[in-house]
C-alpha cells in the first residue's frame, strides 16, 4: 500500500511538473507571439510615417513647381533701352513686356492702405502719370486693369476675400482713370486675380509686396 501511495504521489508530481512546464512553454509562446505582433505594428507605423513624409515632400515640391510656373508666366521682361518713361520711374512704377504686351505695374504701397480700396494722394498722382503715358504712347489701345494681392488671408477689412479686394482696387483705378484722367471707359477691361497670379513666392515680405499691385496691360491693335 505504501508503495502504491508513493507511486501515485510520484505520478501526480510528474503530472504537475508537466503541467507547469507546459504552462511555461505556452506562456513563452504567447509572449513570443505578442513580441512579434508588436514588432509588426512598429514596422507598419514606421512605414506609414515614411509614406506620410514622402507624400508631404512631394506635395511641397508640386506646390513649389506650381509657384515657379505662375511666377514665370507673370514675370515682366525688362523694357528695351529706348522704352523709358521717366514720369513712371519717378513714382516707383515698374513696366516692361509680357507676352508681347506692355505691362505697367503700380505697387499698392503707393496706391492703397492695407486692406483698403480707396486711392491715396500718391496713388492719384501715380495714375495721372500713368494716364499721361497711355495717351502719349498707346492711344487707341485697350487697357486691362488687373488687381492682384498677396496670399495672406483677409483679416481687418470689409472685403471677404483677396479676390474681392483685388477687384475693388482695380475698379478704383478704373474709376479714377476714366473720371479724372479722361481715359475712355470703353477702352478698359477690369479683372481681379486675388492671390492667384503672383510675381513672387509669397514666402517673404519683399515678395508679398511685389504681389500687391494693380497692373495695366496694354493690348494694342484692338
Amino acid at each position: 500500500m505504501k508503495w502504491m501511495s508513493f507511486s501515485r504521489l510520484s505520478i501526480a508530481g510528474w503530472m504537475f511538473l508537466a503541467l507547469v512546464s507546459q504552462g511555461c512553454v505556452s506562456s513563452r509562446s504567447h509572449q513570443q507571439a505578442m513580441d512579434q505582433k508588436d514588432s509588426e505594428i512598429r514596422s507598419l507605423r514606421e512605414e506609414r510615417a515614411s509614406l506620410k513624409s514622402q507624400i508631404q515632400r512631394q506635395k511641397g515640391e508640386l506646390d513649389a513647381a506650381r509657384g515657379e510656373a505662375a511666377e514665370a508666366s507673370a514675370r515682366i521682361e525688362e523694357p528695351a533701352p529706348e522704352t523709358k518713361f521717366p514720369e513712371l520711374d519717378s513714382m516707383g512704377i515698374s513696366y516692361g513686356m509680357r507676352d508681347g504686351n506692355m505691362v505697367i505695374s503700380i505697387p499698392s504701397s503707393i496706391t492703397f492702405a492695407s486692406g483698403q480700396a480707396t486711392l491715396s494722394k500718391d496713388g492719384q498722382k501715380a495714375l495721372q502719370n500713368v494716364a499721361t503715358t497711355l495717351k502719349k504712347e498707346y492711344p487707341g489701345a485697350k487697357y486691362g486693369i488687373e488687381g492682384h494681392t498677396d496670399s495672406d488671408p483677409i483679416k481687418k477689412s470689409k472685403f471677404s476675400s483677396n479676390r474681392e479686394l483685388s477687384i475693388a482696387r482695380a475698379m478704383a483705378v478704373l474709376t479714377y482713370l476714366v473720371e479724372e484722367c479722361k481715359i475712355p471707359d470703353d477702352d478698359c477691361i477690369v479683372a481681379g486675380h486675388g492671390q492667384y497670379d503672383p510675381v513672387g513666392s509669397n514666402k517673404t515680405d519683399s515678395d508679398k509686396a511685389k504681389n500687391r499691385r494693380v497692373e495695366i496691360v496694354v493690348h494694342q491693335g484692338g
